[in-house]
């Protein structure tokens, strides 16, 4: 039985986690290339890069919780909450 709770567990992992990354990846598609260095941070480029590469980690099951699913879920919240919000305040702009 706790192989079936922790199999489940797992799984819901990968979804919230992967869904998380494809938001910021998507999201970071969608805003001006402008807006990133008008907030202080890097460039659109860079930043579709590392959203991309943590969105392609959640593509793969297995890589959820290593080191690499990890620091992608963590390059998508720090985007999600630190760059994206600076850029919707310049922008005034809510997708």
């Amino acid at each position: 039985m706790f192989d079936t709770v922790q199999g489940l567990v797992l799984i819901a992992v990968w979804v919230v986690t992967f869904a998380v990354k494809g938001y910021a990846f998507v999201d970071c598609i969608r805003r001006p290339p402008q807006a990133f260095p008008a907030v202080g941070r890097q460039s659109k480029a860079l930043w579709l890069i590392m959203t991309g590469l943590a969105a392609a980690t959640g593509f793969f099951w297995g890589l959820t919780l290593t080191i690499f699913g990890i620091a992608g879920i963590v390059v998508a919240l720090i985007y999600l909450f630190d760059v994206r919000t600076r850029i919707i305040d310049i922008t005034s702009r809510r997708w």
